[in-house]
């Protein structure tokens, strides 16, 4: 057996198998041994008195009653019998594993694996363990047709071979030394069949720090090779022009927005190629430092191109640029647009014409050419795949790349997950900006609630009505926005209503939020579909429905809607949440506004998914490490990484950057 043979080859595997074993990303052997399971069952024999309520765990006594098979009902039974540990007396429940019963003898010793039930004293079974088995056994993710014990034999097997000698160590000698890591062989079979839970630590520690090495591997050699000289362009524009240009704004820029524009526009200067996000608070000022940098790429003669995920947000942003470069020529380009109107735009941008450009994925479709792109940027980044900006940097000549989120990441954490970006941080709000009140209320307040809400839309304001789900659901008892709707038009018959969600289609979207923006309509109900959405600066309440069914950073996106203009505003969380986590959660949220804080919050409570939206942001998912829980491991991968590309020309640095494919691309 080899590690590249195909696992269709494996003994009680065959053709058919085998697909089951490939949608799970299963081809070889090789690709088998490194399927780790995601956790493990313990079998180690325990104390009933040790036991937390809720808890898994093998209870090993003798049984002291015969064993009892009750039919509740047509192919539902239920086999109860006792056992006795020391001085205990154990209720044992095994439902619809009536053939258990042959296994129950009175006197005889069992040993049974079950989840304890503290209140009931009872051990509600899910296998009866050999004693023999008494230790760890894993379990895989799986596909349907895929079994447990089919994988872990196939798994067997490969290792009965003796193929595991076959898999070379990745690592060199001075990193396994350094950090005491066992070797990869080691590792690897300590991964699928530990011998105690010493050996699982080890095999984790050894496999986490691997992944995340070559991960930070990858991610400097991306920035390597995005660094280059002969990849970049040379942006070059006169700093005064920029300077008249601040000087005209209607506002002063804040210390954070100055800093951030320093570190673009010395990027956009230098010949290396600029790859970097920009990220900052909800309406700390992304957007105008983000206009200056398209500014500056014009001032060169370059084109620059801004990629927004909604129409209605690249009206508004077309709109900003007029008004901020009333001496510039700028295009919209969006879906919908007239035939001659859209060959008119795509012409001015062909030959030069046009200077600037905004637009949804419009910008990427066949046939959008322009005549010299130095400058691309696109706003809420994680809402475009990887192959979307990627094909939008291929409309120039390797132009400079900006990426803008409104999703705050904890710094360090930023810097070194998204290690081939230089990161620069808004953490400041601008002045005159309203901080938002944010209350938390039950369910049952919620008529005060609608009350001092009637007295606030006798005053002129606008109000944002969120809930997290479209239409009834029988699992979760939840306001959804539809019922929602309803109930606010009967409450507030002298008031505008309007419905906006996730199923409708694009031009129903965009011409409801047009008018709530225009004032024509009062009370917006919604789901999220707005979290991203445009300035009302009318729009002084937001209130959130269930608000415990979202995370901290959904939360923080939500109330960012409200408080665009000088009036004072308000964000009401209505829920009765019954966990800790629920409760923690409304409470972090009316005690800051520190989007960065709540990042760090999110973070802990909720996982990377959450704040990276890893899919989309072109982030691997790893098979064991995790970007949060690891960060100790992720901050030494990065750093012996980096060293390993300081003096690239070692041989065991070489050897290290040869195993690493710096394509640009995640898988």
């Amino acid at each position: 057996m080899r590690l590249t043979d195909s696992i269709q080859f494996l003994k009680g595997v065959g053709p058919k198998s085998a697909e089951n074993f490939q949608k799970l990303g299963i081809f070889t052997v090789e690709d088998l041994l490194l399927y780790f399971p995601f956790r493990y069952e313990d079998f180690a024999a325990r104390s009933v008195f040790e036991l937390l309520d809720g808890e898994k765990a093998t209870i090993i006594g003798t049984v002291v009653t015969p064993a009892n098979v009750q039919y509740i009902r047509h192919k539902m039974s239920r086999l109860s019998f006792k056992i006795k540990q020391g001085e205990a007396v154990v209720a044992v429940s095994f439902f619809n594993q009536p053939y258990l019963a042959d296994k129950v003898e009175v006197g005889r010793e069992i040993a049974v694996y079950g989840k304890w039930e503290q209140r009931k004293q009872q051990l509600l079974g899910m296998k009866v363990v050999a004693q023999a088995d008494n230790g760890f056994e894993p379990v895989y993710h799986l596909v349907a047709g895929l079994k447990q014990t089919a994988l872990v034999k196939a798994i067997q097997q490969v290792f009965d071979s003796g193929v595991l000698s076959d898999l070379t160590e990745n690592l060199p000698d001075y990193l396994l030394t350094k950090y005491r890591l066992i070797s990869r062989q080691e590792a690897v079979y300590a991964m699928h069949f530990p011998s105690d839970m010493s050996a699982h630590k080890q095999a984790l520690r050894r496999v986490k720090f691997e992944e995340l090495f070559f991960f930070q591997l990858k991610l400097q050699a991306l920035k390597n090779k995005e660094k280059s000289g002969r990849a970049g362009l040379l942006i070059d524009f006169e700093q005064a022009d920029i300077e008249d240009k601040i000087f005209e704004l209607p506002f002063e820029l804040t210390g954070a927005q100055s800093s951030a524009l320093r570190e673009i526009l010395s990027d956009m200067k230098s010949p290396y190629h600029m790859n970097r996000l920009l990220q900052g608070d909800v309406g700390s000022g992304k957007t105008v430092v983000a206009e200056l940098a398209m500014y500056a790429a014009c001032l060169s003669n370059f084109q620059a191109a801004l990629m927004v995920p909604t129409e209605i947000l690249a009206r508004q942003h077309f709109v900003n640029l007029q008004k901020t470069f009333p001496e510039l020529n700028i295009s919209l380009l969006v879906s919908g647009l007239k035939v001659a109107e859209r060959r008119e735009i795509l012409a001015d941008l062909a030959s030069g014409h046009t200077h600037m450009v905004v637009g949804t994925h419009a910008l990427i479709q066949e046939g959008v050419d322009f005549y010299n792109l130095g400058l691309v940027i696109t706003d809420e980044q994680h809402r475009f795949g990887v192959n979307q900006r990627k094909i939008l940097r291929e409309k120039g000549q390797n132009p400079d790349v900006l990426m803008m989120t409104a999703t705050p990441i904890p710094r360090t954490l930023a810097i070194t997950a998204f290690g081939d970006m230089d990161v620069s941080i808004i953490d400041e709000l601008p002045k005159g900006r309203q901080p938002i009140t944010t209350c938390w209320v039950k369910h049952e307040q919620l008529p005060d609630v609608l009350k001092w809400m009637n007295s606030e839309l006798i005053s002129g304001a606008q109000v944002y009505f969120v809930s997290p789900l479209i239409e009834e659901s029988e699992m979760l008892d939840l306001k959804n926005a539809e019922a929602l709707f309803a109930e606010l038009t009967v409450e507030f018959p002298q008031y505008r209503v309007g419905l906006l969600h996730g199923k409708m289609k694009n031009d129903e979207k965009e011409g409801i939020m047009q008018d709530f923006k225009a004032g024509k309509t009062d009370i917006l109900v919604s789901t999220t579909v707005i979290e991203v959405g445009v300035d009302v600066p009318n729009a002084t309440i937001m209130v959130i429905m269930d608000a415990d069914r979202f995370g901290l950073s959904q939360l923080h996106q939500l109330r960012g809607r409200v408080g665009r203009g000088s009036k004072k505003s308000y964000t009401i969380l209505v829920a009765n949440p019954k966990s800790e986590s629920g409760k923690k959660r409304m409470k972090i949220m009316c005690e800051t506004q520190n989007g960065f804080v709540l990042a760090e919050e999110d973070l802990k409570m909720r996982g990377a998914g959450e704040i990276f939206g890893v899919r989309q942001s072109g982030l691997p998912e790893f098979l064991v490490a995790d970007l949060v829980n690891d960060y100790n491991i992720l901050e030494v991968a990065r750093m012996e990484a980096v060293e390993v590309f300081k003096t690239a020309a070692e041989p065991v640095h070489r050897w290290l950057i040869e195993q690493v494919d710096s394509t640009g691309e995640f898988d």
